[in-house]
């Protein structure tokens, strides 16, 4: 078949031509870039934290009574937590990874000049642990070991002193050392101030996400070997047996309770709920623009069906007059199906341009990476099968016509 004489008779039809094309641009702008948006979310919200999840969970309290001494309550209650059965290990913890809310620090290779803007330092998470840490967190150690009970110490609000060793990420350790070798290296963390004292790197540990999920970062964090004292408050996290969590969170909260009346106990969570709480909003905007993808290709589908159904109506007396000269229903069938891929195409060309122009709003105002080059095929493609899919039914109606018709009075 001829794709001139198709073409031909669609320009007598220019509105609605023009109509569909438009149409399919759009669909083709928005949808690949809903698609490319969902695809960067499932990774995010996929992302490791680092941590064993699964048997995770966090505890706090609160003193109020007279008296209350926070750091024996926290000896006490780590002494308690670690001799329940269903746990593992239990460490105290200044904040809770993926959580939106914890301490930040810099950290470099070399000292920090306070007179320099430029000191090529990195951005880091700081984690208040004790010795118990790795396992406890259930953190992978790929270099190194972790604390040493006569390393660890206290650390108040007040109090801006350096620890003595610090446990770093393995991106975190790339970007200090790119040459590798991080491992007993030193390290300078804390404000910009002369006669910094270089902290060492005594292990590295696979991953640990920061608390900000959204941060570009979000692997660089260190752990430090102080025990966290703020206040009246202290939280702790807890690894259980594994398939014994929610059996630990219930015991642990009643053993905290009942250990000390003098205080409150609250914020039990598990890693995997503050997880799900952390990542709602992406995981909203996933199945907003989900069920705005199958929108649009359901009125694109229902465009392409009406006009489609409109022309065949108009020459239906063409249609029989072709029959009646030797068509084929086949060759009907496929002058309708040729006649939307030609739309289909026209609305593609526009799209590219539109699905570009979209993409660099999105990374001007929304901070969106670039759209990778594959979205485009891969959404031209569906619209190209849905094109098909929409044409067949009347399309098919159109090859049922009756050579008679071309008999008729018109």
């Amino acid at each position: 078949m001829e794709i001139r004489p198709v073409f031909s008779a669609l320009m007598r039809n220019k509105a609605g031509l023009m109509l569909i094309a438009l149409q399919v641009a759009i669909t083709l702008a928005i949808v690949c870039n809903s698609m490319f948006i969902i695809l960067e979310r499932l990774q995010k919200m996929d992302r490791p934290s680092g941590l064993d999840e699964a048997e995770v969970f966090s505890l706090s309290s609160i003193g109020f009574a007279p008296g209350y001494s926070l750091e024996a309550t926290v000896a006490e209650d780590l002494a308690a937590l670690r001799g329940m059965p269903a746990v593992i290990d239990a460490t105290p913890l200044n904040a809770i990874p993926m959580s939106n809310g914890g301490w930040g620090d810099s950290i470099s290779a070399q000292p920090l000049d306070p007179a320099s803007p430029d000191d090529n330092s990195e951005s880091t998470a700081v984690y208040m642990v004790d010795d118990h840490a790795i396992e406890a967190l259930g953190l992978q150690l790929v270099a190194g070991r972790g604390f040493l009970a006569t390393e660890v110490g206290t650390r108040t609000q007040n109090d801006e002193g350096a620890p003595g060793a610090v446990i770093i990420t393995r991106l975190l350790a790339d970007a200090l050392f790119p040459d590798g070798d991080a491992l007993g290296k030193p390290v300078y963390i804390g404000v910009r101030a002369a006669g910094q004292e270089p902290v060492s790197v005594v292990g590295i540990v696979e991953r640990l996400q920061k608390p900000w999920i959204n941060d570009a970062t979000v692997d660089y964090s260190m752990l430090v070997p102080q025990v966290p004292l703020f206040g009246n408050f202290s939280r702790y996290m807890v690894r259980a047996q594994p398939g014994r969590r929610d059996e630990a969170m219930q015991a642990a909260e009643a053993l905290l309770v009942e250990g000390n009346r003098g205080r409150m106990v609250r914020g039990v969570r598990s890693l995997e709920e503050v997880r799900g709480n952390s990542y709602r909003v992406d995981r909203a905007m996933t199945w907003v623009l989900a069920a705005v993808i199958v929108s649009l290709l359901v009125v694109t589908g229902l465009g392409i069906v009406g006009m489609v159904s409109f022309w065949v109506t108009r020459r239906v007396k063409q249609i029989g007059t072709r029959r009646a000269l030797g068509a084929r229903r086949f060759d009907i069938r496929r002058y309708f199906m040729v006649e939307n891929v030609i739309v289909i195409s026209i609305g593609i060309g526009l799209g590219v341009l539109l699905t570009y122009g979209f993409n660099l709003w999105l990374m001007e105002n929304y901070d969106v990476p670039r759209l990778a080059w594959y979205y485009l095929p891969i959404g031209a493609a569906v619209l190209y099968v849905l094109g098909q899919l929409a044409v067949l039914g009347p399309a098919s109606r159109a090859a049922a016509v009756s050579p008679a018709i071309a008999t008729r009075a018109a």
